[in-house]
Order: structure tokens, then C-alpha cells, then sequence
């Protein structure tokens, strides 16, 4: 063949192939290509692969979660008045390693360990030379040292003080906390929060571990939210995403009144220093509604430095039963003229009983002759309420002990409540009961059964939260109430027991007179209750846990104060007088401010005038006829109290705090608890004398006053 034609031939097969293969080739292309778009509007459509969902994948590469932390709910008094807050502590660090630069170049190090050890030893508690040895440790290459506790748990105001003072290599760390702005106030009521640190985020909360902090620690604690942010240095709100919105804890409103509540801890503190008690009480109940509205125990503490705290984690109101002694024999007494088996006027021989060989003694041993039953009764005599125990027989008394729902709980929503007891099997346990021996009760199980002889038989739950209310709707979502447990008397039978018991106060003999209230009739018991222990009952006033109850007006009561005080190891005088040192001005002060309520018909908004200038803010509240006082030199207001938004009666004082240099009010006329108020406020001591209103004061009006300085008091 011509070698050209085979050339030719060769190329046309060359060709050939080249077109099959590029065919090929094309068709190979078509094919990735259809199988990609087509893999591709699947991922499109169903935004999966291998079962991962990819929308879910791109948002964690573009997307933040963020924890929104639920703000916990205040708890406030029954007008408003804040009793706990959130706030921040910090902790405070010093930086010793000298490479630690700031971008500025300066030192982010300590540079002057004597300034700086001079300058927090004014802060923290510790002593210069303390500081300057933690700053100097044996191990020179540590990066930082802490402070222990005195560097823990320090306020704003001390945090920006220190801040203030410009010391390189002071650092903080900050973490939640709970403000409670009146110090010692029914502290174990109220209750206290701690820190918990979440281990896996490191999220620090509070829970409450005490007290309405802990019972209604869900309902104040709400729940976190969470929002997701764009990963840009802006973090933008991303409005779209979906999230769990966050939910603020709701507000607690209590049924304390500040007022009251503010005096009853003054009072209190002094009875126990004079009197060093292992323990004391004090309660005030409305005995129309059976709220709380005052209530104390003694030791206490400082719920926001937790100062005195120490073991003091049992509120006695409630986990402490005790043999109540005396007091008891108003129960007895109710339970004789309810079943008929009070003769008043029957004589008996007193000092001594013997029930089956055993002896029941009165506090006189001796006795006082033959007396009639209604005048042993004042006299607080044990062998005559022995007699009627035994008149009505242990079934019948038994009855009335659980008619007035002793030896049960009362459900008051605190932890730990004491149900009681009794020793009830032999004739003279029995007989015991009825003057308060061999019987163990709460000081709460004591009110609540008071509540009947003061409410014409209507025996009534005692509670303390008033109202609680969803901060986010501002719906409230539970309101405390008035609650008739039972009646174990009849109406007849609860005036004429509130008319025996006035004999305790006016009658010579009574064991009571110390207790009279000037312009009202009181209808009260003392009680004094030996401690029971391995070898017998103690003997003497030191070993005794001694008693009152007061109801006011007699004739139709409006308050019920139960105390006791257990143990006391200082007696400087009868003690009859220094416990009603503390029951007469807060009686009184409860029954004036009622007295305030039903006289004077103007409720208003007490207004916010913090910062405002003085003048404005005194003629706001000028206009709504409440009485501003200011504390301080300043112009512009820096606080008020009570807050803004509390309801009150017109002609109460308003204190506003401008800051600066403090001059003295005149007080005369004044209240005890708003010179307490005051106190507080400036930071000042007060020494009582009298009772009743402010008629002299030991420092001028106008004159300059110090912090932690003590003013001297007289009121008539």
C-alpha cells in the first residue's frame, strides 16, 4: 500500500479514537456532574449528610449560644420596703509576676508591695504586716496570691474604693450576692443565699439555704434564658434564632412591717445584753388575721456579713420545742370554762397538791392560804390549775390539747418544723401539762392557739408571706390569707379567759403588772418553766425559760406578743420589768400606727426623688403631705427610705440621703423607730432612755454628727 495512504489511514484511526475517547470523557463529566447537582439538591433540600444536619452544623460555626441569667426576685416588707436585693462581691488578687505589661506599658504587676500593703490593710481585715507577708511569699515565682477570707466577699463600695486608689497588680473577681440593706432583721426568717458554681460551666448562682431564701428558692430563683449572638466580634443579636426567653425570679412580698419589726430588734438587743440569755424570742401576730407581722430570736446575725452567724442555723420560732411552763394555763383555763369546770370563785388550798403519793408545788411552796381559784390563776399558781386538770379528767383535757393543735405541726412552709410532744400516761404527767410541764411546744404552735382565745374561738393559721408576684406580668400569683383552722372555744369562753388574764396585769397580786400599757387594757400570762434534765428539773431563775404573753386591746384584740427567754445568766433586775421594756413601746407602736390607719383616710405613693436636686425632692413630697427629712449636705439625692412605690399613710417621714457632711435633726416628737430609721442611716448609736416619743436629745439640732457616733436619747 502507498505509504500515503497508510499515513492517511493511520491518522483517520488516531481521529477516531481521539473522538471516542473526548465522547467518553464528556460522557464521564455528565455524569459526576449530574450525580454532584443532584447530591447537591438534596443537601439543599434536606440539609443532611450522613446524618448530620448541617443547618445545625453552620450555626455552630457562625452562631453563639449566650446564657441569659435570671435575675432572682426581692423580697420586700408588707409595704414594700426592700429586705433583700441582689448585688455583686468581689474577692481581690494581687498579680506579683513582673512580666504582666499592660498594652500601655505599664505595670500590671504589684510595684510598691508597702503602699499597696498599706493601702488594703484600710480595706480588708488584715494588718499591714499580714499583707506585706503575703506579698512576699517563700516561693518567688508564684504569679499571684489571694487574701483568704479578709479578701472575700467585699462590697461595691469597698471594691471602688480600693479601685480608687490606683494599685497596679489589683485585681478582682466578682460573683453574685444578696443584700440584705437592714442588717439584723428577722434574719432567720428572711434567711441567707450561698454561691454554687456549676462544674461544667463555671456559672455561679444563688440558692437559698435558710429561712423564705430557701423555702421559696424556685419561685425567687426563676430560670436562665438562652439567645444565640453571631460569631462577629459584635456578637449581633441574632432576632431570628429561636431560644428559651429567661424568666426573672418573682417578688416576694412578706407580712412584716419594717416599723415594727426595726423596734422589736432594738429592744431585743438590749434584753439580751442585759440579760446574756441562752436563747430569746419575740413575736407579734395580727390577731384579727394571724399574720406575722414581727418576729426575732436571739443570738442572731448580720444576714449580709453574716456576722454572728457561727451555728445559729435553727430558727426557733419553729424547730425549737420547749416546755412552755405558765403560759400553758391560759389553755387549761379556756379548757375548764369551755367544759364547764371553772369555778372561780371556789377555794383551794394552795402550795402544795399530792396526786398518788407525787407533789405538785407551787413557786411559793409555801402557798397563800386557802384562795379562790380566779385569784390563783393570776398569781400563776400551779396546784390550782393541777385541781381543774383533775376537775375535768385527763380524756376531756386531752381533747383540748389537741383541739388547740398541740403536739402537730403547723405547716408554716419552714423547714424543720417541731411537731412537740407530751409525757401524758400517769395521773401527775397529766396534771403537769395543764401548767405547761411534761409538754413540748413550738413559740409558733403557742401563737397559733393563742390566736383562739384572742379571736372569739377562732383558732387561726399563722402566716408571713402576704403576696407573691410575677415580676414579668406584675400578676400576683399567691396572696396570704386569713385562715380558720378550728374553734376549740366558744366566743363566750375567749372573753371571759382574756378578762381572767387582765387580772395578771391590774389586780396587786398578778403576776404581771409590769405589762400595763398606758390607754389600753392588756389581757396576759407570764410563764416561768423549769429545764428538765437527767437528774429532775433545775432549780433557780437562771435555769428557767421565762415567759409572756400579751393581748391588746383586751376586749377586742388586735395584736398577740408571745416572748420567751431561756436561761438567762445576768438577772439585774426583776425580770418581769425587762422583758415588758420590750413588749410595752412595740405594742404601742403597733396599736399607734393601726390607730394611724383607721384615723386617717390619705394612702399615697411615696415617689422616687433619687436624683433629684434636695429641693425638688422635698417639694414632692411636701405635696403628697409627707414629712422629708434630709441626711446630709449634699444637692442632689442619693437615696430615699423607704423606697419609691411604697404605699403610706400621709404625715410620715421620708429620710433622703444627699451624701456629705451629717447635721443633727431636731427628734423631738419623734417615734422610736424613726429615730432608728435615722440611726441606720447615718450610721450613728443610740442610747435609749424611757419609753413612749423623743422629749430631748443629748446632741443639738444643726450640730454636726460623726459616723459611729452614740446619741443619747430621752423619751417620755
Amino acid at each position: 500500500m502507498n505509504k500515503n495512504w497508510q499515513r492517511l489511514l493511520k491518522g483517520n484511526s488516531t481521529r477516531n479514537n481521539s473522538r471516542i475517547t473526548s465522547v467518553l470523557f464528556l460522557i464521564t463529566v455528565l455524569i459526576i456532574f449530574g450525580t454532584l447537582a443532584g447530591r447537591f439538591l438534596y443537601v439543599a433540600g434536606f440539609k443532611e449528610v450522613k446524618n448530620h444536619d448541617l443547618s445545625t452544623a453552620a450555626r455552630r460555626i457562625y452562631m453563639q449560644t449566650q446564657v441569659i441569667n435570671a435575675r432572682r426576685g426581692n423580697i420586700y416588707d408588707a409595704n414594700g420596703m426592700l429586705l433583700a436585693e441582689n448585688t455583686s462581691t468581689y474577692s481581690v488578687y494581687a498579680i506579683l509576676d513582673r512580666k504582666q505589661v499592660g498594652l500601655n506599658g505599664k505595670p500590671n504587676h504589684v510595684v510598691d508591695k508597702e503602699k499597696t500593703a498599706e493601702v488594703l490593710s484600710k480595706y480588708i481585715p488584715l494588718s499591714k504586716a499580714k499583707i506585706l507577708a503575703i506579698l512576699n511569699p517563700d516561693n518567688p515565682n508564684l504569679f499571684q496570691v489571694e487574701f483568704g477570707n479578709a479578701g472575700a466577699n467585699i462590697s461595691i463600695e469597698t471594691h471602688n474604693q480600693i479601685v480608687a486608689a490606683k494599685l497596679p497588680g489589683i485585681q478582682f473577681t466578682k460573683q453574685p450576692a444578696r443584700l440584705y440593706p437592714n442588717g439584723v432583721f428577722a434574719s432567720h426568717l428572711i434567711g441567707i443565699t450561698q454561691t454554687n458554681t456549676n462544674p461544667k460551666t463555671g456559672a455561679i448562682s444563688l440558692s437559698g439555704v435558710m429561712g423564705i431564701e430557701k423555702e421559696l428558692n424556685t419561685l425567687l430563683a426563676g430560670h436562665n434564658g438562652i439567645r444565640e449572638v453571631k460569631n462577629t466580634p459584635s456578637y449581633t443579636i441574632d432576632d431570628k434564632a429561636k431560644g428559651d426567653p429567661v424568666k426573672n425570679g418573682d417578688q416576694v412580698y412578706t407580712t412584716l412591717d419594717s416599723k415594727i419589726q426595726t423596734l422589736l430588734e432594738s429592744e431585743m438587743t438590749t434584753l439580751d445584753t442585759q440579760t446574756a440569755p441562752v436563747s430569746a424570742t419575740a413575736t407579734v401576730v395580727d390577731a384579727r388575721t394571724g399574720a406575722i407581722i414581727a418576729t426575732t430570736q436571739r443570738p442572731t446575725f448580720d444576714a449580709t456579713t453574716r456576722d454572728g452567724i457561727g451555728k445559729l442555723w435553727q430558727n426557733l420560732l419553729v424547730e425549737n420545742s420547749f416546755e412552755p411552763g405558765s403560759t400553758m394555763k391560759v389553755f387549761s383555763l379556756a379548757a375548764a370554762i369551755n367544759s364547764g369546770n371553772w369555778h372561780p370563785n371556789e377555794l383551794y388550798q394552795s402550795g402544795t397538791y399530792l396526786i398518788n403519793g407525787q407533789k405538785v408545788t407551787d413557786w411559793n411552796p409555801q402557798g397563800w392560804g386557802m384562795i379562790p381559784y380566779v385569784r390563783g390563776f393570776a398569781m400563776s399558781s400551779n396546784v390550782a390549775m393541777a385541781r381543774i386538770e383533775q376537775m375535768m379528767g385527763p380524756s376531756l383535757w386531752h381533747k383540748y390539747i389537741n383541739d388547740f393543735h398541740f403536739n402537730e405541726s403547723t405547716n408554716s412552709g419552714l423547714a424543720n418544723e417541731s411537731a412537740g410532744g407530751m409525757q401524758f400516761k400517769y395521773p401527775i404527767e397529766q396534771a403537769n401539762t395543764a401548767f405547761g410541764q411534761g409538754i413540748r411546744i413550738t413559740p409558733m404552735q403557742m401563737l397559733q392557739a393563742f390566736t383562739a382565745v384572742a379571736g372569739n374561738g377562732q383558732e387561726l393559721k399563722p402566716y408571713f408571706i402576704s403576696k407573691i408576684v410575677d415580676p414579668n406580668t406584675g400578676k400576683v400569683i399567691f396572696r396570704g390569707k386569713r385562715t380558720v383552722i378550728g374553734r376549740p372555744i366558744k366566743e363566750s369562753t375567749a372573753k371571759e379567759v382574756r378578762e381572767v388574764m387582765q387580772n395578771v396585769v391590774y389586780q396587786p397580786y398578778g403576776t404581771g403588772t409590769s405589762y400595763k400599757i398606758p390607754g389600753f387594757r392588756v389581757a396576759g400570762k407570764t410563764g416561768t418553766a423549769q429545764i428538765a434534765t437527767s437528774h429532775g428539773y433545775s432549780v433557780g431563775d437562771e435555769n428557767v425559760v421565762h415567759s409572756w404573753v400579751g393581748m391588746v386591746p383586751a376586749n377586742k384584740p388586735k395584736y398577740i406578743m408571745y416572748m420567751t427567754l431561756n436561761q438567762p445568766k445576768k438577772i439585774p433586775g426583776p425580770l418581769t420589768d425587762l422583758m415588758a421594756d420590750v413588749f410595752v413601746p412595740v405594742m404601742e407602736q403597733a396599736l399607734k400606727m393601726d390607730a394611724s390607719h383607721q384615723t386617717q383616710t390619705t394612702i399615697a405613693t411615696i415617689p422616687s426623688v433619687t436624683g433629684l436636686n434636695v429641693d425638688s425632692a422635698q417639694s414632692q413630697l411636701d405635696k403628697l403631705k409627707f414629712k422629708p427629712v434630709v441626711i446630709g449636705s449634699g444637692t442632689k439625692v442619693e437615696n430615699q427610705y423607704p423606697k419609691a412605690q411604697t404605699q403610706q399613710l400621709n404625715n410620715q417621714r421620708v429620710f433622703i440621703e444627699t451624701g456629705g457632711a451629717i447635721s443633727m435633726p431636731d427628734m423631738k416628737g419623734w417615734s422610736k423607730n424613726d429615730v432608728l430609721m435615722f440611726a441606720t442611716i447615718a450610721h450613728l448609736n443610740i442610747d435609749f432612755k424611757g419609753n413612749g416619743f423623743v422629749d430631748s436629745q443629748s446632741v443639738s439640732a444643726n450640730a454636726n454628727v460623726q459616723s459611729n457616733q452614740t446619741i443619747s436619747v430621752q423619751l417620755k
